[in-house]
């Protein structure tokens, strides 16, 4: 693509759902007008996909490369002609029913917009360079092409509930085995923790409430707290904690999470709880798309 007679355009918006933040990078103001007299053209067509993955392949400039190849996306192709309708991104990918963790776009302008090299993308080569990425999908009208990247809301099914249970039971004992700074307090490496039926059906009624009326809280929408919500449930308890995340569709990133906050990382350090249980509920229409709540607790 010659530099001096196209351009390239990037709008990136990332969603972390859990801290209710919505980051946008724009390097382009306002909506591109579409082009109705030429109709849209797929990757396969164009060769952008290929184009795509082999700068994904060779990396930026100063970063390193070798990632895995994108694939493109029906849903996404359409959320690109949306953009090209003038939507924003957040507005074409719901309009195209696609949930994404994160998404960008770029618009490639000038009669080389259908191909790209990591050299003609300039600063757009690091979007395209993002590790967790994983589709793509194209519209061109005329001598413009809109190409929308996402990692896709891909949440755990009820059916995966029992190995998510067993990993975040394995990560939270892994880190509880080595010392740990939680904001400015210190704690040594403790005791594992155990499951608990009872914590499990605590965690998960909460979980679900949370999903099913679209909040993000520790209280409960008739006012209740974990203690009241535990003794209510049958748990007699002699020390109880609650941490929860939303948006989240890996343990890992969960647990990054809460280690992260001095307050839910000192729940899982404390050497005053001995059992605890992980639970998740997904709603798609809402807010955070999932939603994580971990109890601990030491039954007297």
């Amino acid at each position: 693509m010659n530099t001096s007679s196209n351009s390239v355009q990037t709008r990136t918006t990332w969603h972390r759902v859990a801290g209710a933040l919505a980051l946008a990078l724009l390097a382009a103001t306002g909506p591109v007008p579409a082009q109705a007299q030429a109709p849209a053209v797929s990757a396969s067509q164009s060769g952008l996909l290929r184009d795509i993955n082999a700068v994904r392949q060779q990396g930026c400039e100063g970063e390193a490369g070798k990632l895995p190849p994108l694939r493109e996306n029906a849903a996404l192709s359409a959320a690109a002609a949306r953009l090209a309708a003038g939507d924003r991104l957040d507005e074409a990918m719901k309009s195209a029913g696609y949930r994404a963790v994160s998404g960008a776009q770029i618009i490639l302008r000038g009669a080389g917009a259908t191909q790209m090299t990591r050299n003609t993308l300039g600063t757009s080569c690091s979007v395209l360079t993002q590790a967790d990425l994983t589709e793509a999908g194209f519209h061109r009208q005329a001598a413009q092409t809109w190409i929308v990247v996402a990692l896709p809301f891909l949440p755990p099914g009820a059916a995966q509930a029992d190995e998510v249970q067993s990993r975040l039971l394995t990560l939270v004992n892994e880190t509880r085995a080595t010392p740990r700074n939680c904001g400015s307090a210190s704690f040594a490496a403790t005791r594992p923790l155990r499951y608990s039926a009872k914590l499990q059906a605590i965690a998960a009624a909460h979980a679900a409430d949370m999903a099913q009326h679209n909040y993000f809280d520790h209280v409960g929408r008739d006012g209740s707290h974990v203690e009241e919500r535990a003794s209510s449930a049958g748990y007699r308890w002699r020390a109880i904690a609650e941490n929860i995340a939303g948006g989240h569709t890996r343990v890992e990133a969960a647990m990054q999470d809460w280690l992260g906050s001095a307050e839910h990382c000192a729940n899982l350090m404390s050497p005053a709880y001995s059992e605890m249980a992980t639970a998740f509920a997904v709603n798609n229409s809402s807010s955070a798309g999932i939603y994580w709540v971990q109890v601990f607790g030491t039954a007297r």
